[in-house]
């Protein structure tokens, strides 16, 4: 029963990091790509670790599986909110997002792509 259930979780594991693969290939923009990458990557990593915490057994596993488990549950999160906020700074293309902007106003915003900058300026040899 146990080594079902072990089974179970690692397999729901890396079905959500599958999920967040083919969402950072598929998807148009970087703050959806940033999106499927930490949400299903969070939640897959935790499955695939909880299995691995059944599985090994032992209260050091169980300490060591919970410290990974918060510490993933506290830097992810910020990681992505910084990642995303510097990609919305930077002017970079965000053409499939719909409605208005709700950060007009709040933040600075670049009027165009680090890309198009980088390409426009003289290079320096």
């Amino acid at each position: 029963m146990t080594d079902a259930l072990v089974v179970l979780l690692k397999f729901v594991g890396a079905a959500f990091l599958l999920s967040a693969a083919v969402g950072l290939i598929r998807f148009a923009d970087p703050l959806q790509r940033m999106h499927a990458s930490t949400k299903a990557g969070t939640v897959g990593a935790g499955f695939v670790l909880l299995g691995v915490m059944i599985q090994m057994g032992g209260s050091e596993v169980l300490f060591i599986g919970l410290a990974t488990g918060v510490f993933l549950l506290l830097t992810i999160p910020i990681a992505g909110h910084l990642l995303g906020r510097a990609t919305y700074i930077s002017g970079a293309c965000l053409d499939s997002l719909k409605g208005q902007d709700g950060l007009k106003g709040v933040l600075d915003r670049s009027p165009s792509a680090l890309d198009e900058r980088l390409a426009s300026s003289p290079r320096e040899r």
